[in-house]
């Protein structure tokens, strides 16, 4: 070993393998060895505060039961040093957490979580190690996360027997999407006899085959050190790290050889066409609902060169409408729009290529395939320009340097990255570290024949081919709900009265279990005394120039961020209605003289997309007072700055609304990911549902995001079928447009502090012939303070409920309560009542200081009048217990650590931004919060009383056909997606 290794950075039990620097990301990357068991730790030793756990293990199922999936959910139900029942959930409000979770895929499962507090940061690398490597997976929990007989009336044996269990129903809920079922065909062919094969989530027909012999099993060869990859990302040095892994862990093992391996897939010969079918609504047309796609099998991912070549051939064809492969997805009338699933899959252990097309018919399948194939030939035949190449390789080493962190920590997203080869025993350090790769690539782009012979070789010459068409079938669901009944009959039949008497015992242990007081101070904590004072917002810098510009110093790396925001002014309800519609056709369309095909290029060339938004709040001190905005947003490396503003200005001042096939495909392709959208996110639909008329912002939420919104946009798609509706559409979008750029604009920048000057320096240069200072209008809404109760039907195996009531905006001195009352009542009842209990994925409630109002929720949800009814015992509950006070401490934890969780660098800017712009002030936010570390227990009984307690409350659930005598019963109105 090198003495350049340092030896003095591993501890005593680990060696040192390598270290490397990688400039791009500010990170060196450090390999270790523990010498006994011969796990793997990969430390991403980085000056960042926000550390990064996650131990990953190697995860192989050989079926459909989910056996991974429900050993993830159990695992985290107990453990030898902490054996309460529900540890994960508990430290969850114990904790400073900026992320906690575990994640299943189809061959791994891993245990990430981060915080910003070191102390806090080893509570949880205590419990996460204990639960990991100990855990006690206990016969009950085994029950209520995977799946269990039960009778309907739990102490009644005479009542219908019927499956319950969280992943039973998540994966219902999961599987009820027909993306989920046709990437789950998709994969089941292209991968015949790996593990790739089997739904690593669990098929809900198939889950109930797994025994709890069968899960412990599963563990004892999955979840040893000697198949783990320990990975950190953070300030905190190596050795100090690996010193827990070794005392509270690894000390306690011995190397294993019995190590699972996943196979290399065996390969076609020749192509094969396969048709499955997906379940439709009863009442639905069948017609043009048929998915066609088209899948390759490529070569392994771990090999760098091969992975980038395969990047950089799927960009090249389906990266955005100017690539040859997705213009022709786009423009076909085999299809109403590309499939989601176009792209490349690396992350098993051989990759994927899948292109298709929805809204397609079975019988053109044969057309679609020479279709595809035609664009290819002619890619082989002609090649590529080679600006084209150079502009994928340029948005390659745009996503590596840029500093993301906005939905999950940027270490993690690093950490996940590197991940996969890890654990496929490959260096991860080569597909974080691309540059030198990217040099060869740029290289090898120059000789025509390059991009010619790869297309040839991954795609044409590769017989590993797949045609899949997934047909819609209007009985399917009815049947297949008809098998179910009939095999819970058939295995009822045959319960003896002692069988009977077990399930009803199981039953009664369980909500024994479920219901019992764990001894918490079991676990470690963290207590408001470890909470900062303070919250660090960032300040703007002073621009010197004409124009109104916001200007931000950050640590970007390189990256440029800009925006232009205009003042949205009154618009109509039709115009309102338009509003998303155009600003996601703006950055989509062709500007100036430019067709939308030459804007598509010119964006893959010079920037890292151009997109545009609007956003519409109430005020902070009341709600049926809103402003709202008109943002275009656009990024770029600092070299291309005049180049990424001068396409905003074109998007935003010059867009061609001429280009009618064009405007045509996107609203169908924006039809289309809405509703396939509502499965994923129904909890969310559910509570802009219900709050629909308690204020200005959320009837306008509801009506253009959410379920109404998608209802209007599939009748807009439909109603195109008449070009002159498509006309007259386009002629409204320009109108609409033409109001919206008469106000004036303000500007944004992002940037780091070396390169903030020149840049704002080129903002005024660029902006300067676009200055305006008349103002048309402003946006004046009507104010709405009214209930509803409203049911929508849509293809959804399971339920997502909602109860909202009227509170009081953010200023609200009581805003602050109602904020830690929702993380009170989710921590203390919703959480056993729904998931545990009632066997929901989900479930919590919030206060949302924006609409001034309070939301309960449910999440893939087998119950409905049952969860309504929790929503309002929890209440109950609150008002009629004596309390602990330290319930009260975990409540105000878990809304300041929402409160402080870190942005990326550019989004802690962008947010300081817009939240000002709203009348959020930095003053005002961290008033917010102190009022938050303030509230007591008698604020949340006098809030609960004040708001919820006897109060009208609008209601929405999110279901599937089966659910509409229960709509019936509850008095809901219905509607239909």
């Amino acid at each position: 070993m090198s003495d350049s290794l340092s030896l003095d950075i591993a501890h005593p039990t680990f060696e040192c393998i390598s270290r490397r620097k990688i400039d791009a990301l500010k990170i060196e990357l450090q390999e270790f060895r523990h010498l006994k068991t011969g796990a793997r730790h990969f430390h991403l030793s980085s000056e960042q505060k926000e550390n990064v756990f996650l131990v990953a293990l190697r995860t192989v199922p050989t079926d459909s039961t989910g056996v991974a999936h429900i050993l993830e959910h159990t695992t985290l139900c107990g453990s030898k040093n902490f054996p309460v029942r529900d540890p994960f959930f508990m430290m969850t409000r114990r904790s400073l957490n900026t992320f906690m979770n575990a994640f299943t895929s189809s061959d791994w499962t891993a245990y990430p979580f981060a915080s910003q507090n070191r102390k806090d940061y080893f509570n949880l690398l205590d419990v996460y190690l204990d639960s990991v490597f100990f855990a006690n997976l206990n016969e009950l929990d085994f029950a209520q996360e995977g799946h269990r007989f039960e009778f309907e009336e739990a102490e009644n044996p005479e009542s219908d027997l019927v499956y319950k269990g969280v992943v039973y129903n998540e994966m219902k809920g999961a599987m009820s999407s027909p993306m989920s079922q046709l990437w789950g065909a998709v994969t089941k062919y292209l991968y015949p006899t790996s593990t790739y094969h089997y739904n690593s989530g669990g098929e809900p027909d198939h889950i109930p085959d797994l025994t709890h012999e069968q899960l412990l099993q599963f563990y004892r060869k999955h979840y040893h050190p000697s198949n783990a990859v320990f990975m950190t990302f953070g300030d905190l040095p190596a050795n100090e790290l690996q010193k827990v892994f070794e005392d509270k862990a690894l000390k306690q093992f011995e190397r294993s050889d019995d190590i699972p391996v996943i196979s290399d897939e065996k390969r076609y010969f020749s192509p094969i066409r396969v048709q499955e079918a997906y379940p439709l609504a009863a009442e639905e047309e069948s017609a043009s609902k048929s998915h066609i796609v088209m899948g390759w099998l490529l070569t392994p991912s771990s090999d760098l060169e091969r992975n980038l070549e395969a990047h950089l051939l799927s960009n090249v064809l389906l990266e955005n409408s100017a690539s040859p492969l997705m213009q022709a997805l786009e423009t076909t009338d085999l299809g109403h729009s590309p499939s989601g699933l176009c792209g490349l899959e690396d992350s098993y252990k051989e990759m994927a290529f899948v292109c298709g097309i929805e809204g397609s018919e079975p019988e053109r399948a044969a057309a679609f395939e020479s279709l595809v194939v035609g664009v290819l030939e002619k890619v082989a035949t002609e090649g590529v320009p080679l600006e084209k190449l150079e502009a994928v390789l340029h948005q390659l080493e745009l996503s590596q340097r840029e500093i993301s962190g906005d939905s999950y920590p940027y270490g993690l997203q690093l950490i996940l990255a590197a991940m996969s080869p890890a654990l496929q025993g490959v260096d991860p350090a080569e597909l974080l570290d691309i540059d030198p790769v990217l040099v060869k690539l740029r290289e090898r782009i120059k000789n025509p024949e390059y991009i010619k012979t790869l297309v040839k070789e991954l795609l044409l010459d590769n017989p590993h081919r797949i045609t899949l068409t997934l047909a819609p079938d209007a009985q399917l669901e009815a049947q297949r709900e008809k098998y179910i009944y009939a095999k819970l009959q058939a295995v009822k039949s045959r319960l003896s009265d002692e069988e009977k008497q077990k399930i009803v015992a199981q039953a009664q242990a369980l909500n024994e279990r479920q219901n019992q007081k764990d001894p918490e101070d079991i676990l470690p904590k963290v207590g408001l005394d470890d909470v900062p004072l303070d919250i660090a917002i960032p300040e703007p810098v002073k621009a010197q120039g004409a124009l109104p510009l916001t200007a931000y110093a950050q640590g970007t790396n390189g990256l440029i961020y800009h925006q232009a925001i205009l003042p949205l002014p009154d618009l109509s309800d039709e115009e309102l209605s338009l509003l998303p519609l155009l600003t996601f056709c703006l950055a989509e369309v062709g500007a100036g003289e430019r067709s939308y095909l030459e804007m598509q290029e010119r964006q893959s060339a010079y920037t890292g997309g151009v997109s545009c938004y609007w956003e519409i709040r109430g005020e902070v001190a009341d709600e049926q007072k809103c402003k709202g905005f008109l943002v275009v947003s656009g990024k770029a490396l600092q070299r291309n700055q005049a180049e990424l503003i001068g396409l905003m200005k074109e998007f935003l001042y010059q867009p061609r609304f001429d280009e009618l096939d064009r405007i045509k495909e996107l609203v169908a392709l924006l039809a289309s990911r809405r509703e396939q959208g509502v499965t994923s996110n129904g909890h969310g639909m559910a509570m802009m549902a219900a709050a629909s008329r308690l204020s200005p912002a959320g009837a306008i939420g509801h009506r253009t995001g959410g379920l109404a919104g998608i209802q209007w946009i599939k009748a807009l798609d439909k109603s195109f079928a008449d070009k002159a509706k498509l006309q007259a559409f386009a002629d409204s979008l320009k109108q609409l447009h033409q109001k919206l750029i008469a106000n004036p604009a303000q500007f944004l920048s992002v940037a780091e502090p070396a390169n903030l000057d020149v840049f704002n320096q080129t903002v005024f240069a660029e902006w300067g012939d676009v200055a305006n200072d008349s103002q048309v209008s402003l946006l004046n809404l009507p104010s709405t303070r009214e209930h509803c109760q409203v049911g929508w039907i849509t293809n959804s195996q399971v339920s997502f409920c909602a109860k909202v009531y009227a509170t009081v905006p953010s200023d609200h001195a009581d805003a602050a309560a109602l904020t830690v009352l929702g993380h009170y009542l989710r921590n203390g009842f919703l959480h056993r009542a729904i998931r545990e209990q009632g066997g929901a994925y989900g479930a919590g409630a919030g206060q949302d200081n924006a609409n001034s109002v309070f939301r309960f929720y449910s999440y893939r949800d087998p119950r409905i009048e049952g969860t309504l009814s929790d929503f309002d015992e929890s209440v109950s509950w609150l008002l009629n217990r004596e309390h602990d006070p330290a319930e009260l401490e975990q409540a105000v934890l878990g809304v300041v650590s929402n409160i402080d969780k870190p942005r990326s660098p550019a989004g802690e800017a962008k947010s300081a931004f817009h939240s000002e712009l709203f009348g959020r002030t930095a003053e005002q936010r961290k008033q917010f919060r102190r009022r938050v570390l303030g509230v007591t227990m008698d604020d949340l009984e006098r809030v609960a009383k004040t708001y919820l307690l006897n109060k009208e409350a609008s209601v929405a659930v999110v279901s599937g056909e089966n659910a509409k005598d229960t709509f019936n019963k509850l008095n809901l109105t219905v509607h239909k997606i």
